[in-house]
């Protein structure tokens, strides 16, 4: 038996004016999705549990098997893990976006224009983190990830930072009042620092010229101590393997013991290799694997940026260059199951996460299931199939 779990990331919805009361899971073409619900157990399930912010982290820990509740540190740990990182008991990881700040006047008084500074190249960002790394306080480091996403390793023997808001909560807004503060002051002297530094880079004045958005400020949130986790072989005994273009899923991955695949050109958005990650699951299945954890950001960036139209496409481009491809390889190798899901939805009204259930599919090769016409948030809530326990998901998918 072989298993795919097709992790659309932010890809469930609420109808939007902008796509005329629709979501785009509804608009989307994805004939290979609705297949497999026409004869799949599709419903809701609960991803995030009450009380736990409605992150990609404790979703995908969740739809991994495990219970977020019981392991959860924070996200920054999760993404250190595929970054090589260890960290010793007195220190915190924690994320450090690159953004793109408007205004011009006091650093309280600016405003989040871009929570991934137009999805700077992870090269760019690489050159700029290494510079702002050499102007750091003793006891901090700054490490390069993908993209506009990296890590600050602190040494702090303090237990609680308090709340830090994720940059992607706060579009539009003004900074002062969601800055670090008490415990976590420190925090903010380094980004009022870096808002100086990173100005006049030369870096930053390619991309104005070039008319992108410069990365000229840093965003610490996502703190966390280190972590570890069961086994995903001895939890489920199965191979497992993850594919995806970002640290945090990468990082689950290695903690649970999982092969961990590089795709080239995965770059978690629109523009990512989605050819090149539908082969990798095949050819990962073909050596071996048991199972699959497929992951792909894409919808969840356009989601956080408000681009309906992207949105749609990110979802369709899912269907054409992963799921069919993978599909069409699965029965030359036996029986297998297929689950399609969300971690959590990602409205395009709110631009943020958001902890409703999300849709889900379980298609298995030698069964038959009642199913839906096609897969939607909306088909799945009428079914009155509820998962009330995310983490309850593998065990399905696993054990039938």
């Amino acid at each position: 038996m072989k298993y795919l779990v097709l992790l659309c990331d932010g890809m469930a919805d609420r109808p939007t004016e902008t796509l005329r009361g629709h979501t785009p899971m509804e608009l989307a073409h994805k004939p290979h999705m609705d297949a497999l619900a026409a004869s799949a157990a599709v419903g809701m399930a609960k991803t995030v549990p009450d009380g736990m912010k409605p992150g990609s982290d404790v979703a995908n820990l969740s739809v991994m098997g495990y219970d977020p509740a019981a392991c959860y540190t924070g996200r920054s740990p999760l993404e250190a893990a595929n970054m090589g990182l260890t960290l010793s008991p007195g220190q915190y990881a924690i994320r450090c976006n690159l953004v793109t700040l408007g205004g011009s006047g006091p650093y309280p008084a600016r405003t989040m224009e871009d929570y991934c500074a137009g999805d700077i190249g992870s090269g760019e960002a690489a050159e700029l983190v290494r510079f702002l790394d050499q102007h750091l306080p003793a006891g901090m480091r700054l490490y390069p990830g993908v993209s506009y996403r990296h890590c600050l390793v602190w040494d702090n023997p303090e237990e609680d930072l308090g709340d830090l808001t994720p940059p992607h909560d706060i579009p539009g807004q003004v900074i002062g009042p969601y800055l670090p503060a008490g415990k976590a002051a420190p925090l903010r002297q380094v980004m009022e620092q870096a808002a100086e530094l990173l100005a006049g880079h030369p870096v930053n004045l390619a991309r104005v010229s070039a008319g992108k958005r410069p990365a000229n400020g840093v965003w610490f949130w996502g703190q966390g101590r280190q972590t570890a986790l069961p086994s995903f072989a001895g939890k489920w005994g199965l191979k497992g393997a993850v594919i995806s273009a970002v640290d945090l899923i990468k990082g689950i991955g290695r903690l649970a013991g999982m092969q961990v695949i590089d795709v080239p050109g995965a770059t978690g958005y629109i523009d990512t290799n989605f050819s090149g990650k539908a082969e990798a699951a095949v050819r990962a299945f073909r050596e071996g694997a048991d199972l699959v954890y497929l992951h792909v950001e894409a919808p969840d960036e356009c989601g956080h940026r408000g681009e309906a139209e992207n949105k749609v496409e990110a979802i369709e481009r899912i269907d054409r260059e992963i799921l069919g491809p993978v599909l069409s390889a699965l029965p030359e190798m036996g029986d297998f199951r297929v689950m399609v899901l969300p971690d959590h939805p990602t409205p395009l009204d709110v631009r943020t996460h958001t902890a409703d259930p999300v849709p889900f599919l379980l298609y298995d090769s030698g069964a038959e299931a009642p199913g839906v016409p096609c897969f939607t948030e909306r088909a799945a809530a009428g079914t009155g199939l509820y998962i009330g326990r995310g983490e309850s998901l593998m065990e399905m998918l696993v054990n039938g």
